[in-house]
């Protein structure tokens, strides 16, 4: 069974779920799915402890375990979005060259919509191939404050 809990941050309220061993969501959702678990624990915890020092700009990286769910594709596609260095931007063409595939552009994009544990893997360091942004699943207020804290403290 997963457990979740709610935070309160500079950017409003986040929901963050571990499966008992790594963390498996974040999200700028307002409540828990029904079948998690209303219950913090230590990787919560810890989890919420990084995201607030990140928030300040007093982390770079973060040092969790994490295990989002999806299909192949995905799962290359968030890895990818790790290896974006923090204050970084890269469009979704760079990384369907990054994944192998400089065709799937358009499937980077909605995978990158599908990023379960947002922040973390930040998926809101891509932007689109003229420099616009585009689309956040917490919304591009909240796209453009992250990008703007990671520039601010380079």
């Amino acid at each position: 069974m997963k457990n979740g809990f709610c935070y309160q941050t500079p950017l409003g309220e986040i929901v963050i779920i571990e499966n008992g061993e790594a963390i498996t969501g974040l999200s700028f959702e307002k409540a828990l799915p029904d079948q998690v678990n209303h219950r913090e624990t230590p990787l919560l915890k810890e989890a919420s402890q990084q995201v607030a020092q990140y928030l300040q700009g007093k982390r770079r990286s973060f040092d969790l375990p994490l295990c989002p769910q999806g299909t192949d594709f995905q799962q290359k596609v968030w890895k990818a979005l790790q290896e974006i260095p923090y204050g970084a931007v890269c469009s979704y063409q760079d990384i369907a060259r990054a994944i192998g595939n400089e065709k799937a552009c358009r499937a980077v994009g909605g995978a990158n919509n599908k990023n379960p544990i947002s922040i973390i893997i930040p998926c809101h360091r891509v932007i689109g191939a003229n420099g616009s942004l585009v689309g956040y699943g917490g919304g591009l207020d909240i796209k453009q404050k992250l990008l703007t804290l990671e520039n601010q403290i380079k």
